[in-house]
Protein backbone atom coordinates (compact mmCIF):
# COMPACT_ATOMS: atom_id res chain seq x y z
CA UNK A 1 0.00 0.00 0.00
CA UNK A 2 1.42 3.37 -0.95
CA UNK A 3 1.52 6.26 1.53
CA UNK A 4 -0.94 8.41 -0.42
CA UNK A 5 -3.54 5.64 -0.14
CA UNK A 6 -2.86 5.31 3.57
CA UNK A 7 -3.26 9.06 4.13
CA UNK A 8 -6.74 8.88 2.56
CA UNK A 9 -7.87 6.38 5.22
CA UNK A 10 -9.33 7.33 8.58
CA UNK A 11 -7.27 6.85 11.72
CA UNK A 12 -9.45 3.92 12.82
CA UNK A 13 -8.97 2.19 9.46
CA UNK A 14 -5.21 2.66 9.68
CA UNK A 15 -5.19 1.23 13.21
CA UNK A 16 -7.17 -1.81 12.01
CA UNK A 17 -4.80 -2.37 9.08
CA UNK A 18 -1.82 -1.95 11.41
CA UNK A 19 -3.18 -4.62 13.76
CA UNK A 20 -3.83 -6.96 10.82
CA UNK A 21 -0.30 -6.42 9.50
CA UNK A 22 1.20 -7.13 12.91
CA UNK A 23 -0.76 -10.39 13.14
CA UNK A 24 0.36 -11.34 9.64
CA UNK A 25 4.00 -10.63 10.56
CA UNK A 26 3.68 -12.80 13.65
CA UNK A 27 2.26 -15.65 11.56
CA UNK A 28 4.99 -15.27 8.94
CA UNK A 29 7.69 -15.39 11.61
CA UNK A 30 6.12 -18.52 13.04
CA UNK A 31 6.02 -20.13 9.59
CA UNK A 32 9.66 -19.18 9.04
CA UNK A 33 10.67 -20.76 12.35
CA UNK A 34 8.84 -23.95 11.45
CA UNK A 35 10.45 -24.05 8.01
CA UNK A 36 7.23 -23.66 6.06
CA UNK A 37 7.79 -20.19 4.64
CA UNK A 38 8.94 -20.10 1.03
CA UNK A 39 8.34 -16.44 0.13
CA UNK A 40 10.62 -14.41 2.38
CA UNK A 41 9.81 -11.17 0.57
CA UNK A 42 6.43 -11.16 2.33
CA UNK A 43 8.27 -10.57 5.62
CA UNK A 44 9.98 -7.47 4.26
CA UNK A 45 6.81 -6.22 2.58
CA UNK A 46 4.78 -6.65 5.78
CA UNK A 47 7.42 -4.92 7.94
CA UNK A 48 7.52 -1.99 5.53
CA UNK A 49 3.74 -1.70 5.52
CA UNK A 50 3.76 -1.59 9.32
CA UNK A 51 6.33 1.21 9.16
CA UNK A 52 4.19 3.10 6.64
CA UNK A 53 1.10 2.82 8.82
CA UNK A 54 2.99 3.97 11.89
CA UNK A 55 4.57 6.88 9.99
CA UNK A 56 1.19 8.22 8.88
CA UNK A 57 -0.22 7.83 12.40
CA UNK A 58 2.77 9.68 13.86
CA UNK A 59 2.39 12.45 11.26
CA UNK A 60 -1.21 12.90 12.32
CA UNK A 61 -0.27 13.03 15.99
CA UNK A 62 2.42 15.63 15.29
CA UNK A 63 0.08 17.80 13.22
CA UNK A 64 -2.64 17.54 15.88
CA UNK A 65 -0.13 18.62 18.51
CA UNK A 66 0.96 21.65 16.50
CA UNK A 67 -2.64 22.73 15.90
CA UNK A 68 -3.42 22.70 19.61
CA UNK A 69 -0.49 24.99 20.45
Amino acid sequence: MIPSEIRNLSTDEIQAKLNDAREELMNLRFQMAMGGLTDYTRLRFTRRNIARFMTVLNEREMSAGKESE
